[in-house]
């Protein structure tokens, strides 16, 4: 059976100066998640934003927002951002190390869907251990840190690698890929076994967004 494929808008290629509306064009477009990229300056080198664009975000959607957080001691913050209305929350396997586990745990002791997280030169090995406990994984396919940046193709024999582990498993959990995301290299993704997309400026950057949002879905 053929995976339905969600398309996930990140807001850090949105103008932040109307969010709101930002927010809007995209429900009304056909996105299906709302992808919420949070830095810190410290894991990478850029801040966004943090929880109160989040609480903010919150009361204008029924939309899951996926919370990517590119944090150091992103247990500090998960309460907070459960509160404030988070559907998932990401964190990273370099952030976290073998605490992983814990944290994922706690995310989900707040009623809310857990995931981890690779950057493209990370062994996906060194997390396999963690996908139990996961509801979602998100593979990077640029470095974090900037939207805009270009595909990298080697991490598609991760998510390929990823997709078999959660299907021989029976998993309930999604695969997601973050990074240079466009009409091109979605099809890519896609027959790499990803569920989710996430994709920036191919969204926010196109004069038909409900275009755009179907031509990544097809």
């Amino acid at each position: 059976m053929e995976r339905e494929i969600k398309i996930a808008p990140s807001m850090l290629s949105a103008n932040f100066a109307i969010m709101g509306e930002e927010l809007k064009r995209i429900e009304e477009g056909g996105a299906d998640i709302v992808h919420l990229d949070v830095m810190d300056g410290v894991f990478v080198p850029n801040i966004t934003f943090g929880i109160k664009m989040v609480a903010d975000l919150r009361k204008l959607t029924r939309l899951p927002l996926d919370c990517h957080l590119m944090i150091v001691h992103p247990e500090k913050y998960v309460e907070k951002f459960a509160k404030a209305g988070a559907d998932y929350i990401t964190v990273h396997y370099e952030a976290c190390g073998e605490e992983l586990g814990d944290v994922l745990k706690l995310i989900k002791s707040y009623g809310v869907k857990c995931g981890l997280v690779v950057n493209p030169d990370t062994d996906i090995e060194k997390a396999e251990k963690y996908i139990p406990l996961c509801d979602m994984v998100l593979i990077m396919s640029v470095f974090p840190g900037f939207g805009g940046q270009k595909f990298i193709s080697d991490v598609l024999a991760k998510c390929v690698k990823v997709r078999k582990i959660i299907d021989d498993n029976g998993y309930n959990c999604l695969l997601e890929i973050d990074g240079g995301i466009n009409d091109e290299t979605c099809v890519k993704a896609r027959e790499a076994g990803c569920d989710v997309l996430v994709a920036g400026s191919a969204v926010f950057g196109a004069s038909d967004v409900k275009q755009a949002i179907s031509a990544l879905k097809k």
